[in-house]
This record gives C-alpha cells, structure tokens and sequence, in this order.
C-alpha cells in the first residue's frame, strides 16, 4: 500500500477547517450556554423540535456547521442558500421545491448564510413558506438580527446568540487537530504550547481563522520525514498583523465608538486610550473618530471647559495634516484631554429643551423691538421700536425682552458648579439681578 506523504495533494484537497468540521454536537467547539446538558438548543435538537431561528454572531464560531448537525440529527434535507449570488426567483425555486419534499414527508433545513444581506422583498419571499412549514429557516448573521432582519420574519424565528470562543475552546481545538487523523494525527508535529497560544490569540475566537493559520504554519514548517519542526520564525511570517473583529459599518464599529464615549465620560483615560487604538488599528477612518470627539467636546464637557472644542478641532486638523500612523498621537492627546476635563452635559440639555420647545411653539411672533426694520413699512408697523442697544450702557445690558411672551419664563441653559461653569453660573445669576432690579425703575 502506497504511504501518503502530508504534502500530496490528494491529501490536500479541503482545507484543514473543512476536514475537522464537527460532525456531531459533542465535537462542537464553545457554545456551552446553547448546546450544554440540558440547555435550550440542545434539547430543541434532542427531542426534535426544531424550528426557524437565527444564529447571531461573530465568524468562524460554527454557525454552518451546526446548522448541519442540527439538519443530519433530525433527519431533515439540508440546503445552503447563499444570500450573496441568490435573489427572489431562486428562493421561490428552493421553495417550491422544498413544499414538495413536505408533502412527501419529508422536512427541509434551509441554511441561508449572511441573511442580513438579503433586502427586504428578498427576506418576505421567505415568510409564506416558514408560515406553512414548508422550511426550517436557519439564517446565520454577524450583524444585529433586530437591525438587519425584517421585523415579519424576526417575530417567526427564534433567535440564539453564538459567542466567540474562548481562548480555553481554541485551545482544546488545536490540539485536537494535531492529534485527529482527519487533522495532522499521523504526523509528528513539533509545536509547543506557546506558538499555540500565539495562534489562537491571532484568531480572536474565530476557529476558522484559527485552523487556516495551524495549517499554514504546519506546511510552511520544517520537514524530516513524517515529523514537522514548526518554529517561531515560520509563525510570525504566517501572522504578520493581527486581524482584528471589526466591521466599519457593522454593530461593532458601533460598541467600540460608544466604547470610547463612555470611558471618556467616566473619566477613565486608560481605557480611553484603549478603546482609541482599538478603533485605530482596526482600520477605523480617524477623521471619524476625530468628530465624534468633536461633538463630545460640546455634548459632555461645553462651558466647564471651553478649550476642550478647541484641543478637538486642533485633532481634527492635524488628522487631515498627518493622517495615520502619525496622527494616532494627536488623537490620543485629545482623548486624554477631554477624558481628564470636568463633565457638563448643561448645553446638550439646553438645546434639547429649546429644541422641543421651537417645535411646539413654531407660530410664536419675534417681539417686534429685536426685529430688523429695513424699510419705512416696517418702522411704520413698530418693527425695531423700544430696541435697546446694550453697548450705549455703562454695563453692557439692558431690560430688553428677546423671548416670546409664552416663553418667558423658560430657563434652558443650566449651568453645573463643574469647572468653569461654577463662574458662568455666578454671572448669569448677576445678570438676572440687574435685569430683575432695572426692569421697573
């Protein structure tokens, strides 16, 4: 019998993740809070009562994979839809199709991959067929369900998040693919523990990724016969920068930014900085992050530091100036400076509130004194009469009313006792005593 060399290609022909795909539920890596003993999924499973659901989460945690373990343990026709190269003839097709196998007996799993790419009329042709029990829908999806999928279908399935697995779960994996024969068990690979961790740190919960770069390492390692030396230098030229879960226009761009919002609300400048080069190095546009930083400036800090804007825009420029790499440090100084600055969200709530009020109070006049009076009709109708111009005063204020009539009593703008709002609250009381005094006399 001719003896196979690990490098003939017959031997080669799927990748390492394609011939270690779990088969059954128990070589499943991770999901403990879904496929444990007793657990919902599991039992739904066990006892076959399988209906539509989603799987919600990042890549390479067996969203495929147990989609068909679930379609082989309930003796079901498995079908995997791409939501890429399909469009509504095609599902009608597999639809029609899959009625057909129902009225014989038979159930149908169709699987559809990145379901969230499917547009709306494309994801309702779904919805008669689920209906009826013509399919078992399995969509699979990395973004939100409840942003990406159609509120119709959302409510008939039942959603199930897959987390990413842990260091320990990829760990386990790779070990068991140096040791499975349908991995690299009939070879002796030299492969210490730390280039392993190394290798699932690289992954970042994603198995695929992990399995690709074991592979990778493993053939581009030294060879002596059955046995393969994998060194530290074979595996730094495999993983020359680490690919980081993140999607620019996904719910992860989304947790990261408000990451960093919130760590600079709280004062937290160590994780501030964090969050940053999080965003940063995971290919983030920091002219983005640069104008959220912007608006922070004015939404969580405005009066109790007004250079906090200041240090903001001066960010901003000089990301258009250095761009990356160079500009992360100019981030960083800003990040830092408002994190460090006293918090006052007193102008975010002062428009909020003027806001509302404009928008219920859309018909109330301008009083006639602050009205503009071009032309002799308008002084005629009292436009610009009674004005008081604040700098013919000694102190540079007047009783003059600006408000509405209905609006008179209305205080927006509330300053906070943090930083220098503390003084801008000492003058806005002095103004209103001066105005309160003179407003008679």
């Amino acid at each position: 019998m001719e003896q196979k060399s690990l490098f003939d290609n017959r031997d080669l022909n799927s990748p390492l993740a394609s011939r270690l795909r779990p088969k059954v539920l128990e070589e499943v890596a991770g999901q403990k809070h879904l496929l444990g003993e007793g657990k919902i999924l599991r039992q739904l499973i066990e006892q076959d009562q399988v209906s539509s659901m989603i799987f919600w989460g990042p890549p390479g945690v067996g969203k495929t994979t147990l989609a068909r373990i679930i379609a082989e343990r309930t003796q079901s026709h498995f079908v995997d839809f791409s939501a890429v190269t399909s469009g509504i003839k095609e599902i009608k097709e597999v639809m029609n199709k899959a009625e057909l196998n129902r009225q014989m007996g038979e159930r149908t799993i169709l699987f559809v991959d990145e379901i969230h790419r499917f547009n709306k009329a494309q994801q309702d042709a779904f919805l008669p067929f689920v209906e009826k029990g013509s399919i078992i829908l399995i969509g699979a999806t990395t973004e939100n369900p409840s942003f990406e999928i159609n509120a119709a279908l959302l409510s008939r399935c039942k959603v199930f998040v897959l987390q990413a697995l842990s260091v320990e779960d990829l760990m386990e994996l790779m070990r068991r693919a140096l040791k499975d024969p349908r991995g690299f068990g009939n070879y002796q690979i030299d492969l210490n523990d730390d280039l392993l961790w190394m290798i699932v740190n690289f992954a970042n919960g994603d198995a695929r990724t992990a399995l690709n770069t074991l592979e990778m390492v493993v053939l581009n390692g030294k060879k002596d016969g059955k046995r393969i030396h994998v060194t530290k230098e074979n595996l730094e030229q495999c993983i020359n920068r680490k690919s980081l879960l993140y999607d620019k226009k996904g719910e992860e761009h989304y947790n990261l930014i408000s990451a960093l919002h919130k760590s600079m609300r709280n004062s937290d400048v160590q994780a501030s900085i964090y969050w940053l080069a999080r965003m940063l190095e995971a290919g983030e546009d920091p002219l983005y992050i640069a104008r959220r930083v912007v608006r922070f400036a004015s939404e969580d800090i405005g009066m109790a530091d007004s250079r906090a804007m200041e240090v903001a825009v001066a960010a901003y420029q000089a990301c258009h100036f250095n761009g990356m790499p160079e500009c992360s440090v100019n981030l960083t100084q800003a990040v830092v400076y408002i994190a460090l600055s006293p918090k006052s969200n007193a102008l975010y709530m002062a428009y909020e509130a003027a806001k509302k009020d404009a928008l219920e109070h859309l018909a109330e006049p301008v009083p006639l004194a602050i009205r503009n009076a071009p032309t002799s009709l308008m002084k005629e109708l009292h436009y610009g009469e009674g004005y008081q111009y604040a700098h013919d005063t000694e102190e540079k204020l007047t009783t003059l009313q600006c408000l509405p009539d209905a609006l008179l009593d209305r205080k927006y703008y509330v300053p906070t006792r943090q930083g220098r709002e503390g003084r801008i609250q000492e003058r806005m009381e002095q103004i209103e005593a001066w105005q309160k005094q003179h407003r008679h006399q």
